[in-house]
This record gives structure tokens, C-alpha cells and sequence, in this order.
């Protein structure tokens, strides 16, 4: 999917709103458990009731790992099942060298064909460049997180007075372009963002720690939006955890919807 395709898609739906599948098989509803595949059938149902104001879904692929072959099971079918004009993250944080990135690589452009993927920019150029080697995918580099351990490392003076995921950023722009590379940009650093985007003013942000970490939509937009919005801003557990009755689809539509609300109000204001 290119920028342009993406870019597409959020003046459609007017949303730059991103589902994370987070499914945990302890979280959802009981009723489902019945089910043959249970992570599936809770998956089918959100992007069901999400999909008409939702630009990106991005499973965590720890959540379908920890359950083995069958949760890599559920995963394909889960992203077989996401509507082919809609973004996908595998959200999954590789990085290791050269051989075995392009081996991740391969496992998740070629065998499972998800749109983009996360990578941990710590090892440097060999561990990220196997990944910008796919044709029409993406690149989304971890540069500023929204955990608390992001302050051991990544807001670090350098020797030149400046914090490290400057360097992270200045440096991953000579490895890719505003077409193939992203980056994660976390919403609870709210006076952050604007420093990002003009370190990389053309590149498409996917920022998560709106909701239930606290984040604003507000913020994000105000010092995040470019000219093609640049913003994919995902929310998890306050979307797809936000009732777990047997009418969670319908909650989940009601809470995507009022994030979709704000957003439009935003793009209005900002493009």
C-alpha cells in the first residue's frame, strides 16, 4: 500500500485511526470460548464493527505467539480476513542481524503478506535494511516509545548534546524514504511530537497512548499532522477490551466511532 493509497483512506473515512488486536484469550468474552477459534471469532467481530472508520488494524503478534501453532493459526486468518484496502501492522519489534531479519522479513511479507512491520532500530542498518528490500511494504521504526523504559536509552544526552532517537531519526532517513518508513512516535510524550516531525516532516507517524495510557488525540494532532495527515494513531484495550458482554462488537463500534468523531474534527482543523 503506498502513502498516497494510505493517505486515500483517511480522507475517505476521515479517521486516522489504527485497531490494535491485542487478543488475549484470557481476556475476552467467555461466550467465545465455545468457539473453534476463539481469537479468530473475537478478531472477526471487532473488524466487523470497526472496519467502516478504521484505516489500520495491527495485531501484536506475542498475543498469537503465546498460544503457538494455533495462535499463528488465528493470526493468518485474522489478517486474511481485514479488507485488503485497509493498512495491517504486524507489530511484532524485530531487529537482529542482516540473515535473520531478512528471514522476518520474508515470514511476514511473503508468507503472510501483512502491509508493514516493527522494527527495533538498536542494531543498526544490517538488522532494518533486509525489511525495505520488499517492494510496496513498509518499515515502522521504533524512535520514540510511549513505556516508561523508554527513558533509559531513548531520550539519553549523546555526546553532541543531543538525545539519542535524534540520532535514530536523522540517521534511519539516509536507510529509507517517506514512501517505505515509519515511525512509532508515542502519544503520552505529548511535548515530543512536534520535535519529531521536524526532524522527519514528511514521514507517517503510528503513534499509540491514546486511551487507556492517557494520550491526547488533541496533542498528537496539533504537533504531529502534516499535509497528508501523517498519522496512524492506534488504540487497543479502550476499543476492543471495552466490554466484555456478549454485546462487545457493539461497544467496540461505539467507542471507534467517537475516536472517528474527534479525528474528523481534527483534519478539518489541521488539513
Amino acid at each position: 500500500m503506498t502513502r498516497q493509497e494510505i493517505f486515500q483512506q483517511i480522507q475517505q473515512k476521515a479517521s486516522f485511526l489504527c485497531v490494535g488486536l491485542d487478543t488475549d484469550i484470557h481476556k475476552i468474552p467467555q461466550h467465545l470460548l465455545k468457539e473453534a477459534d476463539p481469537i479468530f471469532e473475537f478478531n472477526k467481530q471487532i473488524i466487523d464493527a470497526t472496519a467502516d472508520v478504521t484505516v489500520a488494524y495491527k495485531p501484536n503478534i506475542a498475543f498469537y505467539e503465546s498460544l503457538g501453532a494455533k495462535g499463528w493459526e488465528s493470526l493468518q486468518k485474522t489478517l486474511e480476513y481485514i479488507p485488503k484496502n485497509i493498512f495491517t501492522v504486524a507489530d511484532a519489534k524485530r531487529g537482529d542481524i542482516g540473515n535473520t531479519s531478512a528471514l522476518y522479513a520474508r515470514a511476514f511479507f511473503d508468507t503472510m503478506d501483512f502491509d508493514s512491520i516493527t522494527v527495533a532500530p538498536y542494531m543498526g542498518v544490517d538488522s532494518v535494511s533486509p525489511f525495505l528490500e520488499f517492494k510496496g511494504k513498509w518499515v515502522i521504526l521504533l524512535a520514540l516509545t510511549s513505556n516508561q523504559g523508554s527513558q533509559d536509552f531513548q531520550i539519553m544526552t549523546a555526546s553532541d548534546g543531543r538525545p539519542y532517537f535524534h540520532h535514530v531519526l536523522e540517521k534511519s532517513q539516509t536507510w529509507g524514504t517517506p514512501d517505505n518508513l515509519m515511525y512509532v512516535v508515542g502519544a503520552t510524550r505529548g511535548e515530543k511530537i512536534a520535535e519529531v516531525r521536524s526532524l522527519v516532516p514528511e514521514h507517517f507517524f503510528l503513534v499509540p497512548g491514546v486511551g487507556a495510557q492517557g494520550g491526547s488525540l488533541e496533542e498528537v494532532a496539533k504537533y504531529g499532522m502534516n499535509a497528508q495527515c501523517g498519522l496512524l494513531v492506534n488504540s487497543s484495550r479502550g476499543i476492543i477490551y471495552a466490554d466484555s458482554s456478549e454485546t462487545f462488537a457493539k461497544t467496540a463500534q461505539v467507542e471507534a466511532q467517537k475516536l472517528q468523531e474527534e479525528m474528523k474534527k481534527l483534519l478539518d482543523q489541521y488539513l
